[in-house]
């Protein structure tokens, strides 16, 4: 199918179903805990303390958070850099994924830092030498300009249907007026934030091993090597693609809509070569420090490494390998799953698991406050999805035609 023939249009379908009321009680749930949070202090909501600063929010909603996200860079350098335009339908649909994404992410910091009203201060406060500045710095960078990317989505939906109630309507040409300026302005500089995108997304995806890097003894040797950084981004890269799958298909499945198995097969295909790297280099290093040794102990650390390859890297690589699996929306959502299993482990490995605290006396696990906000923020990002797929032009569809034509450039391509 011809990439020209599928464009983005609203899904038409109705936003409330059983499903959808059982995640709004999901997240409500986690609302009241996260209120609990902002009023009594973390101690009254989580099993943080002196020893263990962090736990399931940093190594879950943020960590893990923007490893997921990674969707959103590896899809527009594939489509918009690399000029493949096929992929173009998927393009949209990550864009929107990462951007709720690294939204909550940026939330999850918010909540977990103790003093969540100095939050600000990396932004007059610089310190160049620090690893978790360039982590900020470069999300908070990256987040603004995912919402400049996603402003074409928004234009495209009200060009030409402003229609403001009551004594408002005296502004529906300005407001028309306004929207096609700022339309007509990004048109011409989209590639620029694009651009910057991609290169903001490899700068924090490695620095985030670089915080475990300098945590030194404290990590468990399966995870602590000086190739952290390299190896979270090998994994942040390697995800991206089974992210999109993952979350294509089920979008699919949620909204009634037939599988883009023309595109999906062919994004399954990259994948095994990007997995096969990230496991040569895992690998690698493991008999490179001879940390192989360590897998002979019957202990949590061994078991959570040995699932985290086993399932994570090994079974699914072994999987897309397969034609008969790159052709069946089943095995092919099974595949993405597990890889995308395989970095939340990795993440949930090298932020808790691994992480021992000097003199701690008794061991952390989350509390039912800390594992319900999780749960609900997971449960918000989907319930704001089907909003937007619903309400704005993200999801693509054949023989539709676009709400408003999309006319950003980049170099020669055109969308």
């Amino acid at each position: 199918m011809n990439h020209e023939e599928v464009n983005p249009v609203p899904v038409k379908r109705k936003y409330f179903t059983p499903g959808v009321i059982v995640l709004v009680i999901i997240a409500l749930n986690g609302l009241v805990f996260l209120m609990g949070r902002f009023f009594f202090g973390l101690g009254a909501v989580t099993n943080l303390n002196n020893q263990y600063p962090w736990g399931l929010w940093i190594g879950v909603d943020v960590a893990a958070g923007v490893a997921l996200a990674a969707g959103g860079f590896t899809t527009a350098a594939l489509g918009h850099v690399m000029h493949r335009e096929e992929y173009h339908a998927v393009v949209r649909p990550a864009l929107l994924t990462a951007l709720l994404g690294y939204t909550f992410v940026a939330t999850g910091v918010f909540v977990d830092i103790g003093r969540w009203y100095f939050i600000w201060h990396p932004l007059i406060m610089w310190n160049g030498s620090s690893a978790l500045f360039e982590v900020g710095i470069c999300v908070m960078i990256y987040l603004t300009v995912l919402y400049i990317e996603f402003i074409p989505v928004i234009t495209e939906r009200f060009i030409g249907k402003v229609n403001l109630p009551g004594f408002l309507s005296r502004m529906n040409k300005i407001v028309d007026k306004i929207l096609r300026l700022v339309d007509n302005a990004l048109a011409k500089t989209m590639f620029i934030f694009i651009i910057a995108g991609v290169v903001l997304s490899t700068l924090h995806q490695s620095s985030l091993g670089t915080l475990m890097v300098i945590a030194g003894p404290k990590m468990h040797p399966l995870w602590q090597t000086p190739i952290l950084p390299l190896l979270f981004l090998l994994s942040a890269i390697s995800v991206g693609f089974p992210m999109v799958i993952f979350e294509s298909l089920l979008a699919s499945r949620s909204l009634g809509l037939k599988p883009e198995m023309h595109v999906l097969s062919k994004l399954g295909s990259m994948i095994a070569p990007l997995l096969g790297v990230y496991l040569a280099f895992k690998l690698g290093d493991m008999f490179i420090r001879e940390t192989f040794v360590y897998l002979k102990e019957f202990n949590t650390a061994s078991m959570m490494f040995t699932i985290e390859l086993l399932f994570g890297v090994i079974i699914p690589l072994r999987m897309l390998l397969s034609q008969k699996v790159l052709r069946s929306p089943l095995f092919l959502f099974i595949a993405s799953a597990l890889v995308v299993f395989g970095v939340l482990l990795n993440r949930i490995n090298n932020f808790v698991v691994a992480y021992t605290p000097p003199y701690s006396t008794q061991s952390y696990f989350p509390s039912f406050g800390e594992i319900s906000v999780t749960v609900g923020f997971i449960a918000m990002l989907v319930l704001l999805y089907r909003f937007f797929v619903i309400n704005f032009p993200v999801i693509s569809l054949p023989g539709l035609k676009p709400a408003q034509p999309t006319k950003y450039t980049i170099k020669g391509a055109t969308k």
